[in-house]
């Protein structure tokens, strides 16, 4: 079996974090989003992986993954050019796939139970594609499945104003190689896009067997801010401690924090976990739980709490920062005393902010 990785999309919900780089490279947890999609096929037993890139700054994927090898699997690049739908970009992978059973999996999705249950016995079964569902809140903004009494699935339609159930597709798919032909006989959506729910509908249509599993743990599709900092916190629920840093005397640390290496706490900083702090950094400040701070970064003075900071960062201020993404390189400078006030950050890369 092989795996898919789609990492082609604009990220235009994410700017201006996807200005400077891929959405998929996002850090949640200090660690990028693509890279859990890429341990979750290996943990599956899935080795020969094709990454598919799009026109958003494809180099940067390929300098933070390489040929693989470092995550014990094999890379393939494929580029799929301008994004066209989530069809379309399987379609380009199909001399890569060949006649092989694979899964798909969007880059920018995590999930926490991983994929191994869910790819157990397809390939030898006469199901030709296999969808993850979950129930949501807000249907429309997904792939809907409708399911008739005996749990077989009976209609795909992709983000539907009226739908018909509230279980979404999770951005996981497994196929056969006979989901090219449904591909071929599709026709681009109102999107002007070949959406794959159309092509698993036309498997539908032509009497093919299509099986569904309900995912029960959560699952993230990072696409907006919100949605990062959610995975994050997330993530971050399941942290285990470790210090291979510095901690001075008279810091004080609660809860489960992981320090990385080279990492200086100063004398006088709070962090109450769960937080992640990257290598080579120096705090000097309170850094509140959910907090994510990326290696190479500067914090002195005032608070941090529920936040992203992706990295090579300086944040010398004396405000309590909440509930923000702070790109790599950014530098937020207070330029006057005053009492602390909730500040909330969604910036990219070299922004500097003087408050």
């Amino acid at each position: 079996m092989k795996g898919l990785i789609l990492s082609g999309g604009h990220g235009t919900r994410l700017r201006p974090l996807t200005h400077t780089g891929p959405k998929q490279l996002i850090p949640i947890a200090n660690k990028p989003v693509l890279f859990y999609a890429i341990e979750d096929l290996k943990e599956a037993g899935v080795t020969d992986i094709g990454l598919i890139l799009g026109t958003n700054m494809p180099e940067m994927v390929k300098e933070a993954v390489g040929d693989g090898s470092k995550f014990g699997v094999n890379i393939t690049y494929i580029m799929q050019g301008e994004p066209k739908g989530l069809a379309h970009a399987v379609a380009v992978a199909q001399e890569f796939v060949g006649k092989e059973p694979f899964i798909m999996y969007l880059g920018d999705n995590i999930l926490k139970s991983g994929i191994k249950e869910f790819v157990e016995g397809f390939e030898e079964s006469d199901y030709q594609a296999r969808i993850l569902l979950q129930k949501v809140e807000n249907p429309q903004q997904f792939g809907v499945a409708e399911l008739n009494q005996e749990g077989h699935v009976i209609h795909l339609v992709e983000k539907p104003k009226e739908p018909k159930s509230d279980l979404a597709l999770v951005g996981i798919y497994l196929f056969k190689s006979s989901i090219f032909e449904a591909i071929k006989n599709i026709k681009p959506s109102w999107r002007d896009e070949l959406e794959i729910t159309d092509a698993i509908q036309e498997l539908l249509n032509s009497k093919k067997k299509v099986d569904s599993h309900i995912v029960r743990g959560w699952w993230k599709d990072t696409g907006k801010p919100e949605d990062v900092l959610d995975a994050n916190h997330l993530i971050l629920d399941v942290l285990e401690s470790y210090n291979d840093g510095k901690i001075e005397e008279g810091a004080k640390i609660n809860g489960r924090v992981a320090i990385g290496e080279g990492t200086v706490v100063r004398k006088g900083s709070v962090i109450r976990g769960p937080v992640i702090i990257g290598k080579e950094c120096v705090i000097d400040a309170y850094i509140g739980p959910y907090t994510a701070i990326g290696d190479h970064t500067t914090v002195t003075g005032g608070e941090i709490e529920s936040s992203i900071v992706m990295g090579h960062a300086k944040i010398e201020c004396n405000e309590r920062i909440v509930d923000s993404l702070i790109g790599n390189h950014s530098c937020i400078v207070s330029v006057e005393n005053r009492l602390p006030k909730g500040r909330r950050f969604v910036i990219g890369e070299n922004s500097v902010v003087n408050l």
